[in-house]
């Protein structure tokens, strides 16, 4: 049955696993995309979530014709979907909007990226002749993230009815970044992306990112618009295929920000089950009466773990008074290991903690408490446990930790937020804000969070928590999927 409303990720809801005896089980997806999601869609029943099959078992679903009600998975050729994922996505495209590049050496778009763009496309193809054959006539179809950049430009060829929007969760290339790209690379990408009615961002900037982006591209003869009334800005343009041989109608694409907020009352029932309980029992027989300052976070490159690190060094050096005295509960969850340069950062924290404690620990106290294990639970324990968090990402698209541990701290919590964060416009206000590259900096911020009075930092929290909270998972959603269907002209 056709359905009216269609999100399409790289990731879905529930993933596969199989057992020695061939039977297939499912269990939820992880990853932020999809709890985010996941919340929304449940106000939409009839809606259809179209994902790629990530492992052998959930291709082998696929080929026992094994689904869950509102869920469609896609087998990819494995050697297709690495060169998409791995080869594209996650080392060119992420790259390229976190400005990650080490410039003298990167990047290198030679014949073995064009190889790995053309799986690029075909792994975009799969999706938009998916959805094409799954959508309703008029149906609105909500497009997520980099994985999917050229799916809203083919989708557009094949049914020219759809309202379609795409979503990006991460940064946008700046332009002198995007204009790395091979001319004709970055004419399909933003090709692809103007083929929706909306484009969505997490913030103003990378919204903006977008259009100058686009309208430096001059390929397909754009122009900078803006609607008639309010903020919200778009790009004119002359539609054409993919290759650029058919020049089609005008048209209007409108890109807002939807800065994704998190579900407060979910969030803090969450973080009081009795397992939480358990693990933040735990984590204060360690930690005892010491002050904590937490992160929670991937070891990603762009999360600027390594310098929070050397600005915690910093803290205890310049500050001998917090020696003994504080604790950094640093959970950096290893993350993309199939990729060298990842692992290799992975073991730079965890070597760069072993020689604070080394330096600065006691036979008391060990000043840096590493976790590598993707527990969630635990993680809600440390929120609820921190005094100070640490949010210092060179740049990020959301950043939602920075909204949750104001949400969930028990006694409030001081927020150092770096500029690179999303959540900066929303949170900086009310937040210890710093230059994600200024060591000096970030370690003065952390000991003013770790100075501030109880009465000032119980008033920030509450202040922070209701910016954390104003746009939920399923007002977010919803947002888009009204404003796909509103039928008033740009």
């Amino acid at each position: 049955m056709a359905s009216q409303v269609l999100v399409a990720a790289n990731r879905g809801p529930l993933s596969y696993a199989l057992a020695a005896d061939g039977t297939l089980s499912a269990r939820r997806g992880g990853g932020g995309l999809v709890s985010g999601l996941s919340a929304a869609l449940a106000e939409q029943p009839d809606a259809l979530w179209i994902c790629a099959a990530l492992s052998d078992a959930d291709r082998e679903a696929v080929r026992q014709g094994v689904c869950e009600p509102g869920v469609r998975m896609l087998s990819i050729d494995p050697a297709v979907y690495d060169d998409a994922y791995n080869g594209i996505a996650n080392s060119v495209l992420w790259f390229l909007h976190h400005h990650l590049y080490e410039i003298p050496r990167e990047p290198v778009f030679d014949a073995e990226f064009r190889r790995r763009w053309a799986s690029y496309v075909t792994y975009n193809e799969a999706f938009a002749a998916a959805l094409a054959e799954e959508a309703a006539e008029d149906a609105a179809v909500l497009i997520q993230d980099y994985h999917l950049a050229l799916a809203p430009g083919m989708l557009r060829e094949l049914r020219p009815d759809l309202r379609i929007g795409h979503f990006t969760h991460t940064p946008w290339a700046s332009r002198d970044f995007l204009g790395m790209l091979p001319q004709d690379i970055r004419s399909q990408l933003v090709w692809g992306m103007l083929g929706a009615d909306r484009l969505g961002f997490h913030t103003r900037e990378w919204a903006d990112n977008f259009i100058s982006g686009a309208v430096a591209d001059d390929v397909h003869g754009l122009a900078r618009a803006s609607a008639p009334d309010g903020p919200e800005r778009g790009v004119q343009h002359r539609g054409r295929s993919a290759d650029g041989d058919r020049p089609g109608q005008a048209r209007f694409t409108h890109v807002t920000a939807y800065p994704l907020g998190v579900d407060g009352d979910e969030l803090r029932a969450l973080a009081h089950r009795p397992e939480v309980d358990d693990k933040l029992a735990a984590l204060r027989a360690e930690v005892g009466d010491l002050r904590t300052i937490a992160r929670v976070d991937r070891t990603e490159l762009s999360k600027n773990i390594l310098r929070g690190l050397l600005a915690y060094r910093e803290l205890l050096t310049t500050y001998p008074g917090w020696q003994e005295e504080v604790v950094h509960l640093a959970s950096a969850y290893p993350s993309r290991q199939d990729l060298a340069v990842y692992r290799e950062y992975t073991q730079s924290v965890r070597e760069l903690a072993a020689e604070i404690n080394a330096e600065f620990g006691t036979d008391d106290w060990r000043p840096v408490i590493v976790s590598v294990e993707d527990d969630f639970a635990r993680s809600l324990a440390v929120y609820r446990l921190a005094d100070v968090a640490l949010v210092n990402p060179v740049r990020d698209g959301m950043n939602l930790v920075a909204k949750e541990i104001p949400v969930v701290s028990e006694a409030g919590c001081a927020l150092v937020l770096s500029t690179g964060a999303g959540a900066y416009e929303e949170l900086g206000a009310d937040a210890l804000t710093v230059n994600p590259y200024d060591v000096t900096a970030t370690a003065e911020a952390l000991h003013a969070a770790l100075s501030m009075p109880s009465a000032e930092r119980a008033d920030r929290t509450k202040r922070l928590a209701a910016a954390a909270t104003a746009l939920p998972p399923a007002p977010w959603l919803t947002a888009q999927l009204n404003a796909l269907r509103d039928p008033s002209p740009s």
